[in-house]
């Protein structure tokens, strides 16, 4: 998608643009604009974009098959992979999210991911106790 570019405002439009943002709530008139009561027909996150990172990954060739099959005139394969990962990434959240945040520590610096067990054994050994002064 190509980002658009607008066009600089003329001096007159930001003179206009001052003078509106210093008006006061009360002087602005919205009276052709009546509060909307009804949100029945609205829906969550429709103007949401997330923001994307490009990323070379190879995937099994028969896995990508699969999603170009499966794709619709509405969205591509790649559309779909991306749901596909990120129903999985929330299903592991919703699961249990402090064995995922261990399981991350522990597959960074090697540590394990049950942090308990750690915890258990610094403990015994008197690591973090407070010292008398």
């Amino acid at each position: 998608m190509r980002k658009g570019t607008s066009k600089p405002l003329t001096r007159r439009q930001a003179t206009e643009l001052k003078s509106l943002a210093s008006l006061p709530d009360s002087a602005i008139d919205t009276s052709d604009a009546p509060e909307l009561r009804d949100w029945s027909g609205a829906r969550r996150g429709l103007f949401y974009r997330p923001v994307k990172q490009q990323l070379t990954l190879r995937l099994d060739a028969d896995v990508i098959a699969w999603f170009k099959s499966q794709r619709t005139s509405k969205e591509g394969y790649q559309t779909r992979i991306n749901r596909a990962l990120r129903e999985y990434v929330r299903g592991q959240v919703k699961r249990s999210p402090l064995k995922s945040i261990a399981g991350l520590i522990g597959s960074v610096d090697g540590s394990p991911g049950d942090l308990s067990a750690t915890k258990k054994r610094l403990k015994s050994t008197g690591y973090g106790r407070k010292r008398p002064r």
